[in-house]
């Protein structure tokens, strides 16, 4: 199992799901992992943190102030946990652990953690649907953290809707297939292009593509969260890069191209996730343009730069990847890509799908066939086609691959 031997930390938070904590506690610990609890002084109102000293034989963390706490105690539980769970997580833990506050003992070692985070929210369905909680959940996984559910169920009041916490088996499950990711990129480098370009007509006006810069962004994300070394070639966003990337900001499609054609030979992977402008003006304007009659602008051909690296045969990465957005006849035209871009894989989807959304479906195209995926989040597709490329690095005997280190937990 994939917990076999990893330290886990479970957090818990005031609210009535907490008794759902003791039942988490003891799957993990069936599970083969070494378990620890850290409780606010809220979460103490629900359950006992004598419960949880009898099921895992240490004594449940829950004042940063307490006697019987030898040192930083937040910051070698911190260094301690391969991963931590909060559950339940509430509206206000949420809110807290979003804005970065370190003010109790749970928050405080959150902010001392090494390992991965988990997020299990529970509360009341109209708490989960406000735009505040909702926010706070964003940043929270843009930050790296997983959130498992919640799900649409029988709330403690008895009525029916989404903010139930996940059950334990289930939680049990999620933090298993995450953890299974783990360093399983180590040693792989990828480079990552996201976003629009923007090329200039004049001072205050561009041409440019729709892109909110998500699903490059969502790439990188989970690449770093499976042990890659991550460079995001980033075009205008207004997103927050993961921690960890090695970020460098474009704004044009030949700055891309720049940027791209210095650093892909030294990468194993090249992802082209970003939205290039295939046109940019010929000569643009030093000064605003003036209203008037007609204007008539002459376009030049951008550099392609999936096919300039395509093209570098002695110098190519392992695996290239490409993206094709497309309106019409998807899966011929992402095969047509395929082969004249010399790229390994492509990643197509219809202009409709996701453009501006948190959701996409793709075909993933490759020398062996299409694949078909259904509409999901984009950090789930970004798994997606992580996997894939993983399968397509196997290939490659000089691609390390990290083996899974487990041992008995202490």
């Amino acid at each position: 199992m994939s917990v076999q031997g990893k330290r886990i930390l479970v957090g818990l938070g005031g609210g009535i799901a907490a008794f759902k904590a003791v039942q988490l506690v003891r799957e993990l610990m069936r599970r083969g992992a070494g378990v620890r609890v850290v409780m606010t002084e809220a979460a103490t109102r629900f359950v006992g943190p004598i419960t949880f000293a009898g099921l895992t034989g240490k004594p449940a963390v829950t004042d940063l102030w307490a006697d019987d706490y030898a040192g930083e105690v937040h910051v070698e539980l911190g260094e301690w946990a391969d991963a931590i769970v909060v559950a339940p997580a509430t509206m206000n833990l949420m809110a807290r652990a979003a804005t970065g506050l370190a003010n109790d003992a749970l928050l405080a070692t959150l902010a001392c953690a090494r390992g991965q985070l988990f997020f299990a929210p529970a509360m009341h369905h109209r708490m989960w649907a406000q735009p505040a909680t909702r926010a706070n959940a964003e940043t929270l996984r843009d930050r790296g953290a997983v959130l498992i559910g919640p799900v649409s169920g029988a709330l403690a009041n008895g009525e029916i809707g989404d903010g139930r916490m996940a059950e334990p088996g289930e939680i049990a499950d999620a933090v298993e297939s995450e953890l299974a990711h783990g360093n399983e990129l180590a040693g792989a480098s990828i480079l990552i292009t996201a976003g629009p370009t923007l090329e200039d007509l004049d001072p205050v006006r561009f041409l440019g593509n729709r892109s909110s810069g998500r699903m490059g962004y969502a790439i990188a994300s989970m690449a770093l969260r499976r042990g890659a070394a991550v460079t995001l070639v980033s075009g205008p966003v207004a997103l927050t890069a993961p921690a960890g990337a090695d970020v460098v900001q474009v704004r044009s499609a030949r700055q891309m191209h720049e940027a791209v054609m210095k650093r892909f030979d030294s990468h194993d992977v090249v992802i082209m996730a970003a939205a290039v402008a295939d046109y940019r003006p010929g000569v643009p304007a030093v000064q605003k343009i003036k209203k008037g009659g007609e204007l008539k602008l002459e376009l030049v051909r951008n550099p392609d730069i999936l096919a300039d690296v395509g093209a570098k045969r002695s110098a190519r990465p392992k695996v290239l990847v490409g993206f094709a957005l497309e309106t019409e006849d998807l899966e011929r035209s992402a095969r047509e890509k395929l082969e004249r871009k010399g790229a390994d894989l492509i990643v197509a989807n219809e202009a409709n799908a996701g453009l501006g959304r948190d959701t996409n479906r793709a075909l993933l195209v490759d020398q062996k066939g299409c694949t078909e995926l259904p509409e999901m989040p984009k950090r789930a597709l970004a798994d997606q086609i992580l996997d894939r490329i993983r399968a397509l690095l196997s290939t490659h005997p000089r691609i390390p691959h990290a083996e899974a280190k487990s041992g008995p937990p202490n």
